[in-house]
């Protein structure tokens, strides 16, 4: 059996083998990036857990919108080799239209992208960045983190770490749920199941959190609002 997490690592399984169970642990619908054909049929040899986290690029402008009220210019951190990419791309720019800013598109494919990244933007009309889903960038949450805070740029990624680590705020899928539904679904395999029966299991559990203690470094108060919908509150 192969466990694969990322995107990256599940389009490599699938094209190593047809025959050798799968299980993938990724963020996007794994039908969209044209890795299964069917979330309750999945066929073959291929099954595991994703996030779905279509629309999670809007919700964080959303958020960062609402902190930032004034902000004419947002930015969006995505990585070009990510098969999501263009659609994360989509969704914020429709995000943007509808709340009546600007949207700035910024690239990494290396974590070495990173500091030139985060220095330009300080230099720049941009007010708040959201970083895309990617397994790059959430490998990387402790150090964009502190790029984000070092060079002054209010930020909001998927990852609990994030916020955590100093990120103004963080949203997306709660990434133990994905761990523990993966490790189920390799325990199943070991028993005798096979991919072909079992469905993709959809992983729900949202967090949000905020780092009050980030947010007044910035000069920024988040809204009582935004605070109420807040599952964790970073003192």
């Amino acid at each position: 059996m192969i466990v694969a997490f990322g995107v990256p690592a599940a389009l490599a399984a699938k094209s190593a083998t047809t025959t050798t169970p799968i299980i993938f642990a990724i963020t996007p619908n794994p039908v969209r990036i044209g890795l299964i054909a069917n979330l309750n049929r999945p066929g073959r040899n291929m099954t595991g857990v994703t996030n779905m986290a279509e629309g999670r690029e809007q919700t964080r402008l959303e958020m960062l919108h609402e902190l930032i009220p004034t902000a004419p210019v947002l930015a969006l951190l995505v990585n070009p080799q990510n098969p999501d990419a263009e659609a994360q791309m989509r969704d914020a720019l429709e995000t943007a239209r509808v709340h009546g800013v600007q949207i700035q598109f910024v690239r990494a494919t290396a974590i070495k992208d990173f500091e030139a990244i985060f220095a330009a933007l300080a230099g720049s009309h941009v007010s708040g960045l959201a970083i895309g889903d990617d397994e790059l960038f959430l490998s990387a949450s402790a150090q964009l983190a502190s790029l984000a805070a070092v060079h002054r740029v209010p930020a909001i990624f998927q990852g609990a770490p994030f916020a955590r680590a100093g990120g103004v705020m963080s949203y997306g899928n709660r990434l133990a749920e994905t761990y523990h539904q993966t490790g189920v679904c390799s325990g199943l395999i070991l028993h005798g199941a096979t991919p072909a029966q079992l469905p993709v299991y959809q992983a729900t559990k949202i967090e949000f959190i905020v780092n009050l203690g980030t947010a007044k470094s910035l000069g920024l108060t988040f809204p009582p609002n935004v605070l109420d919908r807040a599952t964790e509150v970073i003192k």
